[in-house]
C-alpha cells in the first residue's frame, strides 16, 4: 500500500533536523479517510468510560473510525452510573467487562443496532429479518431458516476489547498487536492514580475547527504557554519538567507545580482530595495513541477523548475524574475550560495556516521532543502503510 502522505523524508530525520508534517496530513479528505480506517479502527481506540457506556444498557453501537462496532454488557441491568454519588459505584465495581462485535448481522449484513443507539434488552435483535443473538455473540434465533442452518457457525464476529482503568478500548479491525504491547510502559505511570476508582464529576464537549493531530501536537508542548496561558504559567513553570522515554504507542511527560500551588487551578489551591499514591508536586501529561489524552493531577484526572469529524473539525470530550467524596469540581473545571478555549483558538489558527498555499513544514524547538515523538509515530504509520504504530 502506498503512503497516504508524500514528503515524509524531512519529518523522519533525527530530532533537531526534522520538520512538522506536510499540509496534506491536516487538510486532505483522503488522508483522514485512511486514518479513520488504519489509525482509529485499526488501532486500540478509546471509546470512553466503561461505566458510562454500560450505564443502564446491555448493548450499545458506536463508530470506531469508519467501522460500526457493537458493545455488549452481559450484566448491564445491574450497572449503576459512575456518577451515582449515593452508591459510589465506579468502573471498578463492574465485573463483566465489555464485549465487542462487528455490528454486522450474519444473514444479510444489516447493522444489528443503529450506530449511536443503545438498548436494555436481554438479546440482540437485527431489525431487518429478526435474527437474534445472545449478548455473548452466539446466534440465538433465525426465524424460518429451517433445521439445517449451521447456527454454531453464524455468531457475531468478535472483536478485541479491553477495559483499562475504567476506559473501554476496542480494535475494530481485529488486526492490532496485543493491548499490553500497545500500552508499553504507560501503565506504570497511570496506575498510581487508580483512575478506575475515580468518578466523572464534570464533562464538557467541544467542537474545534482544527485537525485532530493539531490538537494533540498542541497538547504535547508548552512552548506556547507563555504567550497564551498566563493562568497556567502562574501555577506551573512552562519550562519545568521533562518528557518520558516511551515504549508502546504513547508519548508524554510531566511538569512541576510552583511552590505555592498544590494543583492546577486558578489560584493553585484545591477543593478536592489528594489521590493516595499520586505524585504531589507534578502533573503528568500523557497521550495514548490515537485519541486519549490523560492529564494526571495530585487530586484529579482530566481526559480529552478526540473524534475527527472532518479534516478541519474535531469533537473533543473532556471529563474530570475525582474521588467519589469530592462535592465541588468547579475549581478544576474552570481552570481547564479556560485553558482549553485558549488552546482551541490557537489550534484553529494553526489549521488556517496549514491550509494556506504558503505553508511549508517548519522546524521543532528544542523542548518539543514529545511533539517529535508524536509526529514521527504518525509519519512512520503513513510510510509503512497499515502497520500498527509504536516505538519498537
Amino acid at each position: 500500500m502506498s503512503a497516504p502522505v508524500e514528503g515524509l523524508e524531512t519529518v523522519l530525520r533525527p530530532f533537531g533536523a526534522s520538520t512538522m508534517l506536510p499540509g496534506a496530513a491536516y487538510t486532505s479528505d483522503a488522508v483522514l479517510a485512511w486514518e479513520r480506517r488504519h489509525l482509529f479502527a485499526g488501532s486500540w481506540l478509546c471509546l470512553g468510560r466503561t461505566a458510562e457506556l454500560a450505564d443502564g444498557v446491555t448493548q450499545r453501537a458506536v463508530m470506531a473510525g469508519d467501522l460500526s462496532v457493537l458493545l455488549t454488557f452481559p450484566g448491564g441491568r445491574e450497572f449503576e452510573s459512575a456518577r451515582d454519588e449515593q452508591r459510589g459505584r465506579t468502573a471498578s465495581s463492574i465485573t463483566d467487562g465489555p464485549r465487542a462485535f462487528a455490528n454486522v448481522c450474519r444473514h444479510r449484513a444489516h447493522e444489528v443496532v443503529d450506530p449511536g443507539a443503545a438498548h436494555d434488552r436481554p438479546a440482540l435483535v437485527c431489525p431487518y429479518h429478526g435474527w437474534s443473538y445472545e449478548l455473548t455473540g452466539e446466534l440465538k434465533a433465525a426465524p424460518r431458516m429451517g433445521p439445517d442452518l449451521a447456527r454454531g457457525e453464524l455468531g457475531l464476529v468478535g472483536l478485541p476489547a479491553h477495559d483499562w482503568h475504567g476506559w473501554t478500548f476496542v480494535n475494530a479491525t481485529a488486526t492490532a498487536r496485543p493491548f499490553t504491547e500497545h500500552l508499553g510502559s504507560l501503565d506504570a505511570l497511570v496506575a498510581p492514580y487508580r483512575p478506575e476508582e475515580l468518578v466523572v464529576k464534570a464533562r464538557h464537549r467541544y467542537e474545534v475547527a482544527a485537525n485532530w493531530k493539531v490538537v494533540v501536537e498542541n497538547y504535547h508542548e508548552c512552548y506556547h504557554c507563555p504567550q497564551i496561558h498566563p493562568a497556567l504559567c502562574a501555577v506551573s513553570p512552562p519550562n519545568s519538567g521533562d518528557n518520558y522515554p516511551a515504549d508502546g504507542a504513547w508519548v508524554g511527560g510531566a511538569m512541576e507545580l510552583r511552590e505555592h500551588a498544590v494543583t492546577m487551578s486558578l489560584d493553585g489551591s484545591s477543593r478536592g482530595i489528594p489521590i493516595a499514591g499520586a505524585d504531589p508536586r507534578t502533573v503528568r501529561y500523557l497521550g495514548l495513541f490515537p485519541n486519549l489524552l490523560l492529564s494526571l493531577h495530585p487530586d484529579y484526572v482530566l481526559t480529552h477523548v478526540l473524534e475527527p469529524l472532518a479534516p478541519a473539525r474535531t469533537r473533543i470530550t473532556c471529563e474530570w475524574l475525582f474521588p467519589a467524596a469530592v462535592a465541588d469540581p468547579t475549581y478544576a473545571v474552570e481552570f481547564w475550560d479556560l485553558t482549553n478555549r485558549q488552546d482551541w483558538a490557537a489550534c484553529e489558527s494553526v489549521q488556517r495556516g496549514v491550509s494556506s498555499p504558503h505553508y511549508r513544514p517548519g522546524p521543532l524547538a528544542p523542548n518539543e521532543d514529545a511533539v517529535y515523538d508524536w509526529i514521527t509515530l504518525i509519519a512512520r504509520a503513513y510510510h509503512e502503510g497499515s502497520r500498527q504504530p509504536g516505538f519498537d
